[in-house]
């Protein structure tokens, strides 16, 4: 050990203080409470290892796939037009928009509003109350 520089000898360890020292030699162990040990596993559950098993089967897949045994395959790019009868009716609607929307109110006439249901006088509540 002194080839590579470390001396073990009793000089270099720390010193323990007497009152220490002194303190440790008269501790008893009856004082100590009894305790229960409760040893924890943490060893997986069969479930555990089965989906671990699986995720790695998964990732191996991907990993060793060959990509050259897939087939070319040409790409259709679908976008269908509206047939004329769906244009038209488009633009049925947009007229209407625009009609609604561009309305000159000044052309309307002045109308008087006459109420055809008028509610009952005090008279006629109170002889309804009599009756």
């Amino acid at each position: 050990m002194e080839a590579t520089g470390q001396d073990n000898s009793a000089t270099t360890y720390p010193r323990v203080k007497p009152d220490f020292k002194s303190e440790l030699e008269s501790f008893r162990t009856e004082t100590l409470s009894k305790a229960d040990t409760q040893e924890k596993n943490c060893l997986p559950t069969a479930a555990d290892v089965q989906s671990e098993k699986a995720q790695r089967s998964v990732i191996e897949g991907i990993e060793g796939f060959d990509a050259s045994r897939l087939k070319h395959a040409e790409t259709k790019e679908k976008n269908p037009l509206p047939d004329a009868e769906a244009i038209q009716a488009e633009k049925g609607v947009q007229r209407f928009i625009e009609g609604i929307e561009q309305f000159d109110t000044s052309r309307l006439k002045h109308a008087e509003t006459l109420e055809k249901n008028p509610l009952p006088t005090r008279e006629t509540i109170e002889e309804e109350k009599r009756a």
